[in-house]
């Protein structure tokens, strides 16, 4: 079910920062369009941290009405208490999603030992499929191949979003837990390397901007056709960095707006992409042929 290209898609706010549910619809049916594999509400790119309870729920009822059946629909539903993680996993799969992603705790920096009981736990309240999601560089937290092992055991765990860009990590991830594990990177620049060593996909950052390349690069990959996912991938190598100069999601929400698709609104503590950085990322908007869709300034 989890495979390919899926997207971690942006949240569109209006310029006064609400959410826009009606933007919200108009990327999912575009994404359908356009090839994606898969969509993950109410990740880190769109803004997990400062979207309400309540506006997840409307955005994962238009999910799971608009694409459910045809694409899955993944929540991301994550937290560093494991009481609000087992909350909003519950509360995710009362919605009818397909499966959830739980990434790891961040700012309290659990040991092992802590990481294997709160994902036990949360596994324990879904209903639905459990993607781990492990990214050291934003949650200070490393959840190591030892302990995915552990928690593979657990019957609602199905894989792991591995976000480090390490490909070694990846398959040592393979080895222990077996092909039946799901391995999909959190790493857009890394990504095909990663399927090519086993992996079944990506979460991508890069998506949002270059749907339609996104999906042909994964499908090049998975089918083990290396010549062309590198031909894909290298009119996307730019894009792939450009979109992390500075925080994700500041310029992929930039970038987004730039194709006309959602209005110029983001959240505290986030800015919008500033004047210094925009022409870089714009740069790389031409070189992945996504430029003839950008609107004049």
């Amino acid at each position: 079910m989890f495979r390919g290209s899926l997207v971690a898609l942006v949240t569109p706010m209006t310029d006064a920062g609400d959410v826009d549910p009606v933007a919200f619809g108009r990327l999912l049916d575009w994404h359908r369009q356009q090839g994606s594999d898969g969509i993950v509400v109410a990740g880190t790119t769109g803004e997990s941290p400062t979207v309400t309870a309540a506006e997840v729920e409307e955005l994962l009822r238009i999910a799971v009405q608009r694409v459910g059946g045809h694409l899955p629909v993944i929540a991301g539903t994550g937290s560093y208490s494991t009481a609000e993680a087992v909350e909003r996993t519950r509360a995710a799969c009362e919605l009818g999603v397909d499966g959830v992603l739980v990434v790891t705790p961040y700012y309290n920096r659990p040991t092992q030992e802590g990481l294997y009981r709160h994902f036990s736990v949360v596994a324990d309240a879904a209903s639905v499929p459990l993607i781990l999601y492990n990214v050291p560089s934003r949650t200070g937290c490393d959840l190591l191949p030892e302990t995915v092992e552990r928690l593979a055991s657990h019957p609602q765990v199905v894989g792991i979003k591995e976000a480090t860009g390490d490909i070694a990590r990846g398959a040592e991830i393979l080895q222990r837990c077996g092909d039946d594990f799901l391995l999909l990177s959190g790493d857009d620049l890394s990504c095909r390397r990663l399927v090519m060593a086993g992996a079944q996909g990506v979460i991508s950052v890069t998506a949002n901007v270059a749907p339609g390349p996104m999906h042909e690069m994964m499908e090049a990959a998975l089918q083990g056709d290396g010549e062309r996912a590198v031909e894909l991938d290298d009119r996307l190598a730019s894009l792939h960095r450009a979109l992390f100069v500075e925080a994700n999601p500041i310029p992929v929400k930039w970038a987004v707006a730039r194709l006309g698709r959602i209005a110029a609104g983001i959240r505290l503590p986030l800015t919008w992409l500033e004047d210094a950085h925009q022409e870089q990322v714009l740069a790389a908007m031409r070189e992945a042929g996504v430029i003839e869709q950008v609107r004049d300034s």
